[in-house]
């Protein structure tokens, strides 16, 4: 029985009562450690990241709080080091495999000073957003090889405090404007990664460089120019294959959370690419419980992960809405006899969502006798579609430096794009492109064969210097698209912050007094 039982309003909590590194001979299927299954628990981890000959896993006792008595041992603080912490201290630390040393002491009765949670993070670019947990700054020893990006512990204590509302209502400003920062194909990998392409400011090509600390710094830099409402990534946040997703992630959203900014995000062809890389639904899992992440799985019966949409409201205590912001899952590559690559379409599922959703919007607000103001809507994804290759397409600024690489299968999503009236279409994946276009010619799938131009079709350009920024021998610059939303003017305009440029590039209204600017 627990010497001090909790309170009926808290809720029985896992403690930690111990953790260690148990080591195999081989990566393949390991063996269990031989310690008790029901107290033990092995964090899904692999140490040296699949590169050894042997493998290495940590794994955490943890005893429910409740089940505690006053005479049983828990993990106070953790260290990693050749020597304990503060030896003169008179805390008797233990050892434990790889460096660890861990302070435990009698149960108190609460758990609040405790260790309740351990996980592990890699790279020396490492770093850990979620509230309340700290990133323990030396790495495991474990005598890996060089380049292995180091095993970092990050830990945990406590019940943790109310989170604050961080998904609180997207709003303009009181002057009636809204802003969004697109960041697109930042490429973070597991380590610091590697950028060959790089250039200076004239052009000339940079010697070899880490990769993610320049994109984690660019965007650093843009947010603190720009200021924005709302963050959009739109996909291939991450590079193919890495051997551990979540510690890529956390170091391209810290700069957002750490600015306190809403974010939201689609994934592209490669963040879920290879054997170790998580799901799309485990990534989602993983950007939902971020702080001032706006993220969503999206219905159970459309096709993929991240189908949702924002609204963003006029100023409190108003809750008519002035904007929707929809965001797709334009899925990955897929085998083809037509083109090499080739990338699979947007759904008949996400496309029926799409216009049921739109509409639905629509009739909520015409049945406001006083809804007369201008509704913007956008849409997000990141492979673009096949209307960007489109020969009628007509490039009204910025540059096309590689050809579209999109979907040979037209499931005419851009058809419902116009019937629908979205003002524009922001897309990832061709790096070296940073066009905004408009579609010459009226659609010959569109039901009511409208002729009204529209949407603004604009790639965001490559903001990651993790990859490619070259094609051919043309090398590129870094650089994100700007959004922004006027209401006052009924106006929607763009523009481009690009590295080493200090004003706004291509900047170009879109929508002026409620109507495409041709």
């Amino acid at each position: 029985m627990p010497s001090t039982p909790p309170t009926a309003a808290a809720v029985a909590h896992p403690v930690v009562t111990d953790l260690t590194i148990c080591i195999f001979p081989t990566t393949i299927h390991p063996p269990a450690c031989e310690l008790h299954s029901r107290i033990w628990h092995r964090l899904e981890k692999e140490l040296y990241l699949y590169t050894a000959q042997q493998s290495a896993w940590l794994y955490v006792a943890l005893a429910d709080e409740e089940e505690l008595s006053a005479e049983d041992l828990v993990v106070m603080d953790i260290s990693v080091g050749e020597s304990p912490p503060n030896p003169s201290s008179g805390h008797l630390w233990e050892s434990r495999p790889g460096g660890i040393w861990v302070l435990r002491s009698k149960f108190s009765g609460k758990i609040d000073q405790a260790v309740t949670e351990v996980d592990v993070l890699f790279g020396v670019d490492a770093v850990d957003p979620r509230p309340q947990w700290a990133l323990i700054r030396s790495s495991l020893q474990l005598n890996a090889q060089p380049d292995v990006p180091v095993a970092r512990l990050s830990v945990f204590h406590g019940r943790g405090k109310p989170r604050p509302d961080t998904k609180a209502a997207l709003r303009v400003r009181e002057e009636g404007k809204f802003k969004i920062v697109q960041i697109s194909d930042t490429h973070m990998v597991t380590g610091v990664g590697f950028c060959k392409d790089a250039i200076d400011a004239s052009g000339k090509i940079l010697p070899e460089s880490k990769a993610d600390p320049l994109t984690v710094d660019f965007i650093g830099k843009i947010l603190d120019i720009e200021k924005p409402d709302l963050v959009v990534f739109t996909g291939d946040q991450l590079h193919y294959d890495l051997p551990d997703t979540q510690s890529a992630l956390f170091k391209l959203y810290a700069p957002v959370i750490e600015r306190s900014i809403p974010f939201a995000a689609v994934f592209g062809n490669h963040d879920s690419e290879g054997i170790h890389a998580l799901s799309r639904t485990a990534q989602m899992s993983i950007l939902q419980d971020l702080p001032f992440s706006l993220c969503e799985s999206g219905p159970e019966q459309v096709d993929g992960i991240g189908n949702f949409y924002l609204q963003v409201l006029a100023p409190a205590p108003s809750q008519l809405p002035l904007s929707t912001l929809y965001f797709l899952d334009s899925h990955g590559e897929i085998p083809s006899k037509i083109r090499n690559p080739d990338y699979d379409h947007i759904k008949q599922s996400q496309i029926d969502w799409f216009t049921y959703t739109s509409q639905a919007q629509r009739r909520a607000r015409e049945k406001d006798d006083n809804d007369n103001r201008f509704h913007l809507s956008l849409a997000f994804l990141h492979i673009p579609l096949p209307e960007f290759g489109d020969r009628h397409l007509s490039i009204r600024n910025g540059h096309r430096g590689e050809p579209t690489e999109g979907p040979s299968f037209n499931s005419h999503f851009y058809d419902a794009l116009v019937k629908e009236r979205i003002s524009a279409l922001g897309c990832g994946h061709d790096h070296v492109n940073d066009f905004c276009a408009l579609l010459q010619q009226p659609s010959q799938q569109a039901a009511d064969k409208t002729t009204q131009p529209g949407p603004w079709l604009c790639h965001g350009g490559s903001s990651g210097f993790g990859g490619y920024g070259s094609y051919g021998k043309r090398h590129f610059h870094r650089r994100m698209r700007v959004w922004e939303l006027d209401t006052s003017t009924e106006s929607l305009k763009t523009w481009k912050r690009v590295e080493y440029v200090t004003n706004r590039v291509d900047e170009l209204v879109l929508i002026e007094s409620g109507a495409v600017v041709e």
